[in-house]
């Protein structure tokens, strides 16, 4: 059995790998690689592989950065099957779509300056229409029901507690080349215990294959309830000084945390009462998809919908107000009361949120609040890291809001909780790979399995391959 690492590989990005195994290729993840624009663009563009070699493809959930580059994958020859949960196919029809809108917006704007300049038109890497082509290929599988996807190979999910939908990928593999049977575990992206909305992570017995995450293999979270106290502070001392509350935040599972959250500080009467917009036309879309999947939630969850009477959904409530048209967001920079605007994207790269911040990063009444890990190179990174001047859309603004960064929001296991999910397991791998990490994180978890439980442990490079 052959494993070859396409993405992910020493960076939090980009999702891919590739393994090969009784004649058939099956591909874990496909998602969109993100950092410096001209190096996205060509890794995105061109697949390290040939599509129309891919016999199957398992998703482990709908983040970008997991399912990102479908539609290119279906638009390059691939014509097997795309397995997920039914949560991640439905967030997927939402976030696929949106992916090649965006694509295609971004395209007019940078054919525009080619234009000026003599140079030649670019295409997009793939276009809403080709996202929703890719929609046909979807299989959706429930929870913990083994199934077989190939010669071989049979497949279960278990949850994995990031986000709606998200799977650990367990494969049962009949090597028949070796004649032994392996089990392969694919991680995909592990949440925390406690999160609110989704169940915790749940825990595997064994694995002889591990390809496990590292994004936070090198620190620790807050608790979250230490977070929500926090969020708690920055709310009510942001009201007091007659602010705003900017955050930036992923449309897809962060933003709806924190209404979830903020619902229940209110209902609680902990928070002072103001309004609450949620300015993202993808944030409102795949809240509506988590309201269809209440399977998904955890107990907690399903006992406040209980407290809200007949109905009651814990999305929503008479000071939240969800924004979809440009002009009901252009509207908002007409606001002089206090108030929290949660708007995507959740780096602060590009959408809507950036024209918040251009409005009020200057007043230092208002808070910039981060609820999630930011890249190199973006805008929400040089917020984080203190920077007094920054540059949105061309020109230099000065920082003069205060910034503030809550951690334990973070839908991503830290140190000790991707310690102990290996811990747990009674029977450990005998190989073990680390993607989805920056370098620092990767070494210093694979360090930590090594110390703890005598692992043999790879940090991959892009495009390397091992014989398991």
């Amino acid at each position: 059995m052959r494993i070859t690492f396409y993405g992910g590989a020493q960076t939090v990005t980009g999702s891919q790998h590739l393994v090969e195994v009784n004649g058939t290729r099956l591909l874990l993840d496909c998602g969109l690689y993100q950092g410096k624009r001209s190096e996205a663009a060509e890794r995105n563009r061109h697949l390290p592989f040939d599509a129309r070699s891919v016999d199957v493809m398992v998703l482990s959930h709908a983040h970008i950065d997991h399912s990102g580059n479908i539609p290119n994958l279906v638009k390059s020859g691939f014509r097997g099957d795309i397995i997920c949960t039914h949560a991640t196919r439905d967030l997927c029809s939402v976030m696929l779509l949106d992916s090649g809108h965006i694509q295609e917006k971004d395209v007019e704007y940078v054919n525009k300056q080619h234009r000026k300049r003599g140079k030649p038109p670019v295409e997009p890497i793939y276009t809403e229409e080709d996202a929703a082509a890719s929609l046909d290929s979807f299989v959706s599988q429930n929870y913990f029901r083994p199934r077989q996807i190939a010669p071989g190979i049979s497949l279960t999910f278990l949850d994995a507690g990031h986000m709606l939908g998200s799977a650990i990928v367990v494969l049962d593999i009949e090597d028949r080349e070796a004649k032994r049977a392996v089990r392969l575990v694919f991680s995909g992206d592990l949440g925390r215990k406690g999160i609110p909305i989704i169940r915790d992570p749940q825990t595997v017995d064994g694995a002889d294959v591990l390809i496990m995450e590292s994004t936070y293999g090198d620190r620790l979270h807050e608790p979250y309830p230490d977070s929500e106290k926090e969020l708690e502070r920055v709310v009510t001392e942001t009201y007091q000084r007659g602010g705003k509350v900017i955050v930036p935040a992923f449309a897809v599972g962060r933003t709806q945390q924190l209404v979830y959250t903020l619902h229940q500080l209110e209902q609680r009467g902990d928070i002072p009462r103001l309004r609450v917009y949620v300015d993202s036309p993808l944030a409102v879309n795949t809240t509506d998809v988590f309201r269809t999947h209440p399977e998904c939630f955890d107990a907690e969850t399903r006992q406040f919908v209980m407290t809200l009477g007949h109905n009651g959904d814990p999305f929503d409530s008479k000071q939240i107000t969800y924004t979809r048209s440009v002009e009901e967001s252009k509207q908002l920079n007409f606001l002089r009361e206090p108030a929290i605007i949660i708007s995507a994207s959740g780096m602060a790269e590009t959408g809507r949120i950036l024209h918040h911040l251009k409005n009020n990063i200057e007043d230092p009444r208002n808070t910039v609040l981060i609820v999630g890990w930011q890249a190199p190179d973006t805008l929400g990174r040089r917020l984080v890291e203190g920077d007094s001047e920054v540059r949105i859309f061309g020109e230099t603004y000065q920082r003069r809001a205060e910034v503030d960064v809550l951690n334990g929001f973070s839908g991503h296991a830290d140190r000790d909780e991707l310690l102990a999910w290996v811990g747990a397991m009674s029977r450990k791998p005998q190989r073990t790979f680390l993607v989805h990490g920056e370098p620092p994180a990767a070494t210093a978890l694979a360090d930590g399995l090594r110390k703890q439980y005598n692992l043999t442990v790879d940090v991959p490079q892009w495009k390397q391959s091992f014989e398991v």
